[in-house]
């Protein structure tokens, strides 16, 4: 199986872990994970699933729209986290509701974002995650329990309102990040996270089910 982690490798904290986790994914889950940098050719039919990584903004953000959109459309199972939650609002928001989006980081504070900066910034900071009773999410989780955030942007909570109205399920919420996961409950798996999953696997931290679902969705 193999899983495209979709994004612009860079030298900060979050890619490091992410470095850390590839191996594990083999030894432990039998998934090969290969970096795809956001500006080199790219088709999501090619892989067995898309994970979005963190690392905003991106070298190409229409090639990333792109992506979710071919997954979110093929069925291909499909992970994004913190930026790759922020991108994957902007396109549902675009291509499922039929509205205008933008983000406020790479678009500049506008009345159509719906992606806007967090009243405090969570950058670096940990959030107790709290599972929506009812959702696959929390089957995966069980518990409330610490994330780790890397962000200073979120989606709206009119974006999240109004995709509630749309049939986008409210996964998991935390205090400063508001909604912390959404999913598609009509795809086979497309969940998107504010947390980021992978963070702690340097030091040995077990695979977060987030990332044993992903896998166990491939």
């Amino acid at each position: 199986m193999t899983l495209a982690l979709l994004g612009d490798h860079r030298d900060h904290t979050s890619h490091r872990e992410l470095d850390a986790l590839v191996p594990r994914l083999a030894d432990e889950l039998g998934v090969e994970a290969v970096w795809v940098p956001t500006d080199a050719p790219f088709d999501v039919a090619d892989h067995d699933g898309v994970w979005l990584v963190p690392g905003s903004p991106y070298a190409d953000e229409a090639a990333v729209l792109r992506a979710i959109t071919a997954a979110r459309e093929g069925g291909v199972p499909f992970l994004g986290t913190c930026a790759g939650m922020q991108y994957a609002v902007v396109e549902l928001v675009r291509h499922v509701l039929g509205a205008s989006a933008s983000h406020a980081e790479s678009d500049g504070e506008a009345d159509d974002n719906v992606v806007a900066p967090l009243a405090c910034s969570l950058y670096g900071e940990e959030r107790l995650v709290t599972p929506v009773a009812g959702t696959r999410f929390a089957s995966w989780v069980g518990e409330p329990f610490p994330g780790m955030h890397f962000c200073g942007y979120a989606p709206t909570p009119e974006a999240v309102r109004a995709l509630e109205a749309a049939g986008v399920v409210v996964g998991a919420v935390a205090d400063d990040a508001g909604a912390e996961v959404l999913e598609l409950v009509d795809h086979p798996f497309f969940v998107v996270s504010l947390f980021q999953p992978h963070i702690g696997a340097s030091a040995g931290e077990p695979i977060h089910p987030l990332v044993r679902a992903f896998a166990a969705a491939l």
